[in-house]
């Protein structure tokens, strides 16, 4: 691909500032209509912030919700995919707008406590999200291998395998996302050859898309509707997607350059998650039309009847079948012969690889703005990739292959939990007219996407307390530390929710200047982060974040 168009910058978010990076150059049109050449300018940081809903345990999600509630939980994939993009257009306006992330913001907006809070939850998020790449791509290696590659072995594979993609950077930030692009390409043509085979009912999927209702379903079904939330709103998507738009050259100091790089930013976002709720449907369908309500003893059958080698995953017993990313390539493998197995294990692969960089760029934001420390890329990929590989490298040599995959489920509720952490900061900051000048949130996003959080965090609540009383009453000692992590939960929830009604408030407020809100709550009286407000269209727009104040609350 040709890069004569990149313009080299001090730093375009994708890296440390110590680190010489491009700009993607907007081309400049006399025609004030669509253009598809600048379209093209702006396509990528969408498809790269995409890619974190397909990762491993979003397509485990998936096969799940299908086998449990069959098309019945399509409609809240649908929901969750329209909430992520409306979240993801406000991470990226507030990129655009300030040249922040959503990372620097909070460094400059929230008070110490409360930010380094928010920065460990983050952490947590990004761990938990990288241990599902581990366990996606040591299974694909597993099934790949015929059994060869042990699990243990395709976990530590993983470790150079995410040191090899640091070394695409030196090829150029375009062919990087070219080859993000591919990823995308092969989970496509993988997924979509399963559900060609397949052909699961179109009439029955569509009503499944359109009622909103999951009639006659269990407890398990609801459970796993929560669980799509968790697996398709990934927190720390919303950090990565304000940093990576910084990665095109938009003159912040022009209203009508910000005006579009908003509208083009958010096409491309809707065509990138568009093309991955496809992908996700199409998983969902797989396997809502072969193993739902299916026993154990059906799928046995059926591996039995073909001569599948993998007949031993499968008990004997009229129990409903439970199955995960491992356990769904068997079965494809047994009913439509052993090739779909190794598709499967391709797409798998395809999600694992993918997702593992888009979160060593998510990290490295995070690291770098809450802390306001500039660490090298091989060094935050260790750090993440080592804390990550430990539990699960333990699960896969000292344990069999189901506690490995069914470390998935919890995952998806661990980030699930810290969904509040990014919505409630992102929505605060897009409403704060002080900083995002003529693009603040109007009172109809704002009371959309609060409703929004209220739900979410409704729903994580109950799913904790759901999940105490069920898994955690025998020990006291994990009980006392589930109530003290739910009050510091509750207790910071109620911090960001009053930020944010703050941060919407006029500076002459007498709630605003309460000495109790100014020496607590934040944020400072004054900040002003709208540079198209205060500098005329020929000023020298900001290259990087180092010319907005470093406000530290």
């Amino acid at each position: 691909m040709d890069e004569s168009h990149l313009r080299p910058t001090e730093t375009t978010g994708l890296a440390s500032k110590k680190e010489k990076e491009v700009k993607v150059h907007i081309p400049d049109s006399s025609s004030t209509g669509f253009s598809f050449r600048k379209l093209w300018a702006f396509t990528g940081p969408g498809f790269l912030m995409s890619i974190a809903y397909l990762d491993p345990g979003n397509i485990e999600s998936d096969l799940k919700s299908g086998t449990t509630a069959r098309y019945k939980l399509l409609w809240v994939l649908m929901s969750a995919t329209i909430l992520g993009l409306v979240m993801q257009r406000l991470s990226a306006r507030l990129g655009v707008v300030t040249g922040l992330h959503l990372a620097d913001m909070c460094y400059r907006q929230y008070r110490k406590f409360p930010r380094i809070f928010v920065w460990l939850m983050m952490e947590v998020a990004i761990i938990g999200s990288d241990m599902q790449e581990v366990i996606g791509t040591s299974i694909a290696l597993y099934l790949l291998s015929n059994k060869m590659i042990p699990l243990w072995v395709g976990v530590l594979i993983t470790v150079f395998d995410t040191l090899s993609f640091l070394m695409l950077d030196k090829y150029g930030l375009r062919k990087l996302e070219l080859v993000f692009g591919l990823f995308i390409v092969i989970m496509s043509l993988s997924f979509g050859y399963e559900f060609a085979i397949v052909q699961p009912e179109l009439k029955d999927m569509a009503k499944g898309l359109v009622i909103p209702w999951c009639s006659d379903c269990q407890e398990s079904a609801l459970l796993q509707a929560v669980g799509i939330i968790g697996a398709i709103i990934m927190p720390h998507n919303l950090y990565l997607h304000s940093g990576l738009v910084k990665s095109r050259a938009v003159d912040r100091t022009k209203k009508d350059k910000l005006k579009e790089a908003n509208y083009y930013f958010f096409v491309e976002s809707s065509i990138a998650l568009f093309v991955s709720f496809v992908i996700n449907v199409c998983v969902v369908s797989v396997f809502a039309h072969g193993l739902y309500n299916k026993t154990n003893k059906d799928v046995l059958d059926i591996c039995i009847k073909n001569n599948n080698t993998y007949t031993d995953i499968f008990s004997n017993n009229t129990e409903l079948v439970e199955v995960d990313i491992y356990k769904g390539g068997i079965f494809l493998g047994c009913q439509f012969g052993i090739g779909a197995m190794y598709i499967w294990a391709i797409g798998i692969l395809a999600a694992g690889q993918s997702s593992t960089m888009t979160g060593c760029y998510a990290g490295q934001f995070v690291m770098e703005g809450f802390l306001n420390l500039q660490w090298s890329r091989w060094k935050r990929v260790g750090f993440t990739r080592v804390v990550a590989i430990a539990p699960t490298f333990y699960f896969a040599f000292f344990t069999n292959i189901n506690d490995l995959t069914g470390m998935n489920d919890i995952l998806n509720a661990v980030m699930s939990l810290q969904l509040p952490f990014a919505t409630l900061p992102v929505i605060a900051f897009t409403s704060n007219p002080r900083i995002m000048g003529d693009f603040t949130n109007g009172y109809k996003n704002i009371i959309i996407t609060i409703i929004l959080s209220i739900v979410i965090i409704s729903i994580n609540i109950y799913f904790v307390i759901y999940n105490t009383i069920n898994y955690f009453t025998h020990s006291w000692i994990l009980m006392l530390g589930i109530i003290a992590y739910g009050f510091i939960y509750i207790l910071m929830c109620a911090y960001l929710s009053l930020h944010l009604f703050i941060s919407m408030l006029d500076d002459c407020s007498p709630l605003r200047r309460n000495p109790f809100i100014m020496k607590y709550i934040g944020p400072e009286i004054g900040n002003n982060f709208s540079h198209h407000q205060q500098t005329n269209s020929t000023s020298t727009p900001p290259s990087s974040q180092d010319d907005i104040p470093n406000i530290k609350l």
